[in-house]
């Protein structure tokens, strides 16, 4: 049996981002661009670019170009977008409510199946056809629905005990946005985003960038 390709986490946070280009070069009604023109749209050098795809396989020809719509494809295939995967938010506050309504969602094949709050006065919301339901219910819905991936955006004190929960209802992945490190057996898959961090590596850039500035 072949040993499997190790791909880097920069190489693949990279994908998304020329999945993205390359379906608003699609709009344009372009039909083949080059490594050095997606190169500049994006910021990234057309060296870069041909390292990561030629990561997955041959793509392009040489002297020619991509095809766009090929490449889609070929993209949305290596990060399974051209799956259908069914997703939750756990936790009703401003940002969960803006996930909630996010539209672009379901245009990458994740479709929101549930929403789970404990506060009484949202139990029975209906968001976009979704009614919200208490985080007790979740093993029997996350199971009615095969729903994948979770999404957390509770408090930091509730956010393990959520993520418990999670694991207990067989979630396969979780999109954690809560304030704190979580723990997951190694089975789930788990990306997090902390908000806070992201801002204060751009304070920290700015302060040295702008030093006077107030």
């Amino acid at each position: 049996m072949k040993n499997q390709v190790i791909i880097s986490k920069a190489t693949i946070d990279r994908l998304p981002l020329y999945f993205r280009t390359l379906k608003f070069i699609q709009q344009e009604g372009i039909e083949i661009i080059s490594s050095e023109e997606l190169g500049k749209r994006i910021g990234v050098t057309p060296e870069q670019i041909r390292k990561d795809l030629a990561s997955f396989g041959q793509f392009g020809k040489k002297g020619v170009g991509y095809y766009v719509r090929e490449l889609i494809g070929n993209i949305s295939e290596i990060l399974g977008l051209h799956r259908s995967w069914n997703m939750s938010i756990v936790g009703l506050g401003h940002l969960g409510w803006a996930l909630a309504n996010y539209p672009n969602f379901s245009s990458l094949g994740f479709n929101m199946k549930a929403i789970f709050d404990v506060d009484l006065s949202k139990i029975g919301l209906n968001i976009k056809g979704i009614e919200v339901s208490h985080i007790r219910k979740m093993p029997e819905i996350i199971a009615e629905h095969n729903i994948h991936i979770a999404i957390i955006t509770v408090p930091a004190e509730q956010a393990q005990d959520v993520a418990d929960q999670l694991v207990a209802a067989n979630i396969k992945g979780i999109w954690n946005f809560a304030p704190v490190k979580i723990k997951v057996p190694r089975h789930i898959l788990l990306a997090s985003e902390d908000l806070s961090v992201g801002l204060s590596s751009l304070s920290y850039h700015l302060t040295r960038a702008f030093p006077d500035s107030k």
